[in-house]
């Protein structure tokens, strides 16, 4: 059985949004919830439902966006006041 990287969706109020999809990725999309819904049993009605956890899963596992949200972010030309 192919291990993906999303696990079955949390059954959460939904949120809508608009965003415009390349043809190729929305196609991939499709596939994704088709081969999701295969591995965990849980049809996926909805690929858009995929974006949100797609999205948070991409962030959660970033290396380089992890160690830039504990930077501290430094305003160009303006100092950071210490003490």
């Amino acid at each position: 059985m192919t291990k993906l990287k999303l696990g079955p969706l949390a059954d959460d109020k939904p949120v809508k949004l608009s965003v415009e999809l390349p043809a190729t990725v929305h196609r991939d999309l499709v596939a994704y919830a088709e081969a999701l819904g295969r591995t965990s049993g849980q049809a996926v009605s909805d690929p858009a439902k995929l974006i949100v956890p797609m999205i948070q899963r991409f962030m959660a596992t970033d290396r380089a966006f992890a160690k830039a949200r504990r930077t501290p972010v430094q305003s160009a030309g303006v100092p950071e006041r210490s003490g």
